[in-house]
């Protein structure tokens, strides 16, 4: 019993994971975050196939490394604030303004995901930066 269930986690885990890759791969030439999506969905046929984690490893330990240097300054941490509210904007421009190129939700509802995506990154590695910083442990990487 415990081996199919294993099975089907895998199973599962592998198919999200492929989901993931080929919406991010479509989204690298249409707006939206198409290189993170790229990157989640393949943590997640590294967990499903053990043998790709060789190739995650170490760009996750870069991943960690940028996401330190992100939020190691107030001008940046500001510099990324100023980015996420400028996609926002952006995104509800391209909603409710016809007459701007490629208009319309979809382009519009992209942008502000990738901006409330960009928020949610920017807190999650502020976070983890003053949990080290306080010598607690930090949040799940």
């Amino acid at each position: 019993m415990g081996r199919s269930v294993d099975s089907i986690r895998r199973a599962a885990l592998g198919s999200l994971g492929a989901v993931l890759v080929v919406v991010g791969i479509a989204l690298l030439v249409l707006p939206g975050p198409g290189l993170l999506l790229v990157f989640a969905g393949v943590v997640l046929l590294a967990r499903a196939v053990p043998a790709l984690d060789r190739f995650v490893a170490p760009v996750r330990r870069q991943a960690m490394r940028a996401a330190e240097e992100s939020v190691s300054s107030r001008w940046r941490v500001t510099g990324s604030v100023l980015v996420g509210l400028c996609l926002v904007g952006a995104g509800l421009a391209w909603g409710l303004l016809p007459w701007l190129p490629f208009s319309g939700w979809g382009t519009g509802a992209s942008l502000i995901i990738s901006g409330f995506v960009l928020f949610g990154l920017l807190l999650w590695s502020y976070r983890r930066v003053q949990a080290a910083r306080q010598g607690a442990p930090s949040p799940a990487e």
